[in-house]
């Protein structure tokens, strides 16, 4: 009998970071559906099943996949996360909910934080995958980055939260330096960001600079030569190109960032990402490969080979999950189930 695996998803971006796993699951010769409760389902391919609540319960999934930060606890199977992103240093990534049986992380440093915390709590497991969003990415990625293109192409991506975002600081020389021709622009933001700023970026689109609006932002990291961003999770897939990065106000600056403070530090510092001088270039290849050393593309497996070996472990752990009742209030009135958790 094939396993049914249910992704679930609660934003678009779901469907970028889940497909890698539903085609190793599908290699399997197992089935695949989905459930959305927020925004994703209407981009559903023909050949992918969108399920109801009732029907989740019936098909019993072996598992549910998913990288939100719950999951409904009236669903049957292991819950499974597998993250959204790197870590990027905003305070919520290492944040347990008590919703799963067992996180996937991306790499060794997470490991260690999420491995500690189910060390001290107990009703979770952890198991490191690596991050199956870019399967795809890392298979076609190279040892060695692409030389810089002539003219350069600037790729800039800015996290939604107003507490970390640069984009409203740094709009007016985005605008200035796109108008120079110099360098090419392609600008593109978290999907939560603010409409307004979204707009106001859209109305800067000339010959040289380009508004992109792809569901999965790797698409873009081969066409740039340079990521300029803040504190996000999407600046940390760019290292793994191993070509540089420009942040305004990091919360996590290190070596392998060029980290500015001041808008007119923004063009000198694009600059000296363009010439990719040898010490800042090591320092990124030394964190990308601390970041996520498996450049296999087969981090999809190993989360199914994860469940499997937590399911032939008892697929339980030491500790019961907690009773989290308001969280699970606030799930059941959003996706509107009012029936048995039991199944």
């Amino acid at each position: 009998m094939p396993k049914h695996y249910l992704l679930y998803g609660s934003e678009r971006y779901a469907l970028a970071i889940l497909r890698p796993i539903q085609d190793a699951i599908r290699a399997r010769g197992d089935e695949t559906a989905w459930f959305f409760d927020g925004p994703g389902a209407a981009d559903l391919r023909p050949d992918e099943k969108l399920l109801s609540v009732d029907e989740v319960r019936a098909w019993k999934p072996y598992a549910v996949i998913t990288s939100s930060n719950a999951v409904p606890h009236f669903f049957p199977g292991v819950k499974v996360e597998t993250f959204h992103g790197f870590d990027a240093g905003k305070p919520r990534h290492i944040y347990i909910r008590g919703f799963f049986d067992l996180y996937c992380t991306t790499g060794p440093r997470d490991t260690a934080a999420f491995g500690a915390l189910a060390e001290k709590m107990g009703h979770f497991s952890v198991a490191e995958t690596g991050f199956p969003k870019i399967d795809p990415f890392m298979a076609a990625l190279g040892d060695e980055p692409e030389p810089v293109r002539q003219p350069p192409v600037v790729l800039y991506h800015s996290t939604f939260s107003p507490s970390w975002s640069a984009a409203p600081i740094l709009y007016d020389e985005v605008a200035r330096l796109s108008r120079t021709g110099e360098w090419r622009w392609i600008v593109t933001f978290h999907p939560k960001m603010d409409p307004a700023m979204v707009a106001k970026y859209k109305a800067l689109q000339n010959e040289y600079l380009t508004f992109a609006e792809n569901d999965n932002i790797l698409e873009l990291f081969p066409q740039a030569d340079v990521m300029c961003s803040d504190t996000s999770s999407a600046l940390n897939e760019f290292l793994l190109t191993y070509k540089p990065v420009v942040t305004f106000k990091n919360r996590r600056p290190g070596p392998h960032l060029i980290d500015i403070d001041d808008p007119a530090q923004f063009e000198p510092a694009i600059r000296r990402a363009l010439s990719r001088p040898p010490e800042l270039m090591a320092a990124v290849r030394g964190f990308a490969d601390q970041l996520h050393p498996y450049r296999d593309g087969r981090s999809a497996e190993r989360v199914l080979d994860a469940i499997d070996a937590f399911v032939a472990r008892g697929g339980r752990n030491r500790k019961p999950k907690p009773m989290n009742l308001w969280r699970k209030l606030k799930i059941r009135k959003r996706i509107g189930y009012w029936g048995p958790a039991g199944w």
